[in-house]
């Protein structure tokens, strides 16, 4: 008997579609069918109970025999739709890595595994000085063979691999991978002696009596990745999954060393540099429970696990844990999520947490544990504020700060400048008519990136050759305004000749490998001066970094984005963790043309905790979040008055309702970009429940109507970015 079904196809869609077929597939299968002149890979829902009189389309292929997703993580799921208002087809596909989402089949296949041969297991090491990739690699494979995505993952070097196979010591044999549930808790490295408030903290987690949301609020450097690897070790010892989320993927290297170096069990990694079939062997080693512990950025959060037992979010504060466009759902509130249903601990760890989560452990929805010493015998750093009014510059740099440069290098240390800009200079000037080069499609300057000879457009990608002349005068004297990354690394360069500068930004590190190995030569102090963007400020141990600077951040104190003082403190005091992180007394440098300024004084002279509370007390007589709950509607056009009126007519269904506040249309903080014209309109709900209930009945209306049509427009729940 032919069944009727609901399936989910990813459109964007707040709807489901009807299909005839011959059997009832399990809900969560996947499905092969026809829409419009395509043919998708939807998600069966189930039957439907009330079948749309229209003429139907039959299935054409049941994909799966049961459902991708277990239970929990399938409400998980369901409950991301409805939050987030987006179309529950693309949450699901959006969940699903690339392959199963293509319709290939939910199964291993056959790869390559890399294994010594005798005359390699008997290698003795010791030759292979001279040739320290050969030797790293043939070290690790005489204690395991290596799947290729291993050798990519852990980054080693493709030629030294090949240089091993052609002396004979490693040979490569077809592998078929099967799940393994059976791995063995082993401890691989003795656990550290924990300080006093370590301790506390991991028999906290350890003795709840049910499992909760728990804020570990560290400062850097106090060892919170010690607390993770303890936590986790009861947790691995019963024979359970740990889920491990990290912001960034130059990341998840260093986690995945430490976790290695102190667990034997099985790791696997998520992130968008692995190849797709990596990405669904992982997937299923997670779903069979073959994997025990998998470290991933945001996407992670939707992967399957056989027998989950604790949820870590790493650097929970930072930004990149939201999906900014499509799907934008954040990744730590979901892993809040997920571990309620399915009665789990998740650890939420920063050193400068965010409002939402400081206030939810300050009014004990969330457990609270603090390590506010830092770890071992590293010392707290100095902070010392420059002003840089009336003050000579070179590249950005004051002399007071040169001064200081000096004396660290010349004691033998390390110093760290953090420059939020890359490129050379963030726009080009005509001196003798003022003409600013500006990008076409945006309101905003190119950049100047003296590296290649070009102009870039950080916001749209577009690029050009560095002019000769000035397009408004002919003028050839063409000058870089303000300082980039590259100008600072060229400046160090000049000033300081005999110490190498090694500089670290998304320019520098485009090549695969290069960061990793950028970071392990800053670690092993290669290089005594180290530049860099917000890439370097997240995470990273440089135990001989004794001098952090922080050379521009004056921008950030006068933001028209409410939620820049956050950032602000948060980059504050996360740079300026990297300083003194071993025995050494750190010092923290800032330049500001505004020493006087309440935030600075605040966050040198206190630190972010008081900040944040006292922030959160100043969000909280404003009414902002998250004291209330927001949604920001985006519209953009080729013609600004079209984006506009879509955002007019969208508040036309709010104007009226009672308990929201209603402010726009305004333009984005960068108006155009692309060559679109960017508006947003927000809203804004003294209640979560209200804003839920108010969306759902009024986003079907938005669907129908032909006014939105000729925009694109999109919803943004809890927004984070404004620009």
């Amino acid at each position: 008997m032919t069944q009727v079904i609901q399936v989910a196809l990813p459109v964007p869609l707040l709807r489901l579609f009807d299909y005839d077929c011959s059997t009832l597939p399990a809900r969560g299968a996947r499905v092969r069918v026809p829409f419009g002149k395509r043919v998708m890979v939807g998600i069966c829902i189930g039957a439907a109970e009330q079948p749309q009189p229209y003429q139907r389309k039959a299935v054409l292929e049941v994909l799966d025999e049961q459902s991708l997703w277990p239970e929990h993580l399938w409400q998980m799921l369901t409950f991301a739709a409805d939050y987030y208002q987006h179309p529950l087809g693309d949450v699901l596909q959006h969940a699903l890595p690339a392959l199963l989402r293509q319709g290939e089949g939910a199964s291993y296949q056959a790869t390559t595994l890399y294994q010594v041969t005798n005359a390699g297991a008997a290698q003795e090491l010791a030759p292979l000085q001279r040739a320290p990739q050969q030797q790293r690699l043939l070290a690790t494979l005489q204690q395991r063979a290596l799947l290729a995505r291993d050798i990519r993952i852990e980054e080693f070097s493709a030629s030294a691999l090949k240089a091993l196979q052609s002396k004979g010591w490693v040979e490569a044999v077809t592998h078929v991978p099967a799940a393994d549930t059976q791995w063995g808790f082993k401890i691989a490295a003795e656990p550290l002696q924990l300080n006093p408030e370590q301790a506390l903290a991991v028999a906290a987690i350890a003795a709840a009596t049910q499992p909760r949301p728990y804020l570990l609020e560290g400062i850097t450097g106090s060892g919170k990745t010690e607390v993770y690897l303890q936590a986790m070790a009861q947790v691995l010892r019963e024979g359970k999954q740990v889920l491990m989320l990290v912001p960034e993927i130059g990341l998840t290297p260093q986690t995945l060393r430490r976790f290695q170096q102190r667990f034997d069990v099985p790791v696997v990694m998520l992130h968008s540099a692995l190849t797709d079939r990596e990405r669904l062997d992982a997937w299923l080693d997670a779903r069979a429970g073959s994997a025990a512990i998998i470290i991933g950025t945001r996407s992670a959060i939707f992967t399957p696990c056989a027998n989950l037992g604790m949820i870590l979010v790493d650097e929970e504060h930072d930004n990149s844990l939201k999906q900014q466009d499509g799907f934008r759902y954040h990744a730590r509130d979901l892993a809040v999520v997920r571990a309620q249903l399915e009665q789990v601990p998740v650890i939420l760890g920063s050193a400068t947490p965010s409002f939402e989560t400081l206030n939810n452990a300050l009014q004990g929805r969330y457990g609270y544990l603090q390590l506010t010493e830092r770890a071992g015998l590293a010392k707290p750093a100095k902070h010392v504020v420059i002003d840089m009014k009336n003050q000579p510059l070179k590249a950005g740099l004051s002399k007071p700060l040169i001064s200081l440069i000096e004396q660290q290098l010349a004691a033998g240390q390390q110093v760290l400048l953090f420059l939020n800009r890359r490129g050379y200079a963030p726009a080009l000037l005509c001196h003798e008519c003022g003409w600013l080069a500006q990008c076409r499609r945006c309101d905003a300057y190119y950049t100047v990136h003296q590296g290649d000879k070009q102009l870039h457009c950080h916001h749209c990608g577009a690029t050009q050759r560095l002019p000769q002349q000035c397009h408004d005068c002919g003028s050839t004297q063409l000058v870089g305004r303000g300082v980039g990354t590259e100008q600072l690394e060229q400046t160090l360069t000049e000033l300081f000749p005999a110490y190498p500068v090694l500089r670290i930004d998304r320019d520098s590190t485009r090549h695969k490998g290069s960061l990793a190995k950028y970071l392990e030569d800053a670690r092993a102090n290669k290089y005594q001066i180290l530049v860099g963007t917000q890439m370097l400020a997240k995470g990273h141990h440089f135990p001989e970094v004794t001098l952090v600077a922080l050379l521009d951040v004056d921008a950030a104190l006068y933001s028209a984005d409410y939620r820049a003082a956050e950032r602000l403190g948060q980059l504050y005091t996360q740079v300026a963790g990297r300083a003194g992180r071993a025995s050494k007394q750190g010092l923290v440098v800032l330049q500001t043309h505004h020493p006087e300024h309440e935030l600075v004084q605040d966050l040198v002279n206190n630190g972010y905790g008081h900040f944040a509370r006292t922030a959160l007390h100043e969000r909280q007589l404003t009414q902002l979040p998250p004291f209330s709950y927001q949604a920001l509607f985006r519209a953009e056009a080729q013609h600004a008055t079209a984006a506009v009126a879509a955002l007019e007519f969208i508040a036309s269904y709010f104007n009226e309702i009672a308990d929201i506040s209603v402010l726009g249309p305004l333009p984005a903080l960068l108006e155009r970009r692309a060559g679109r014209h960017r508006f947003q309109l927000l809203l804004q709900f003294q209640q979560r429940g209200l804003r839920a209930q108010v969306l759902r009945h009024v986003l079907p209306q938005l669907e129908q109507r032909a006014e939105l049509r000729k925009v694109r427009w999109s919803l943004d729940v809890d927004p984070q970015d404004f620009t």
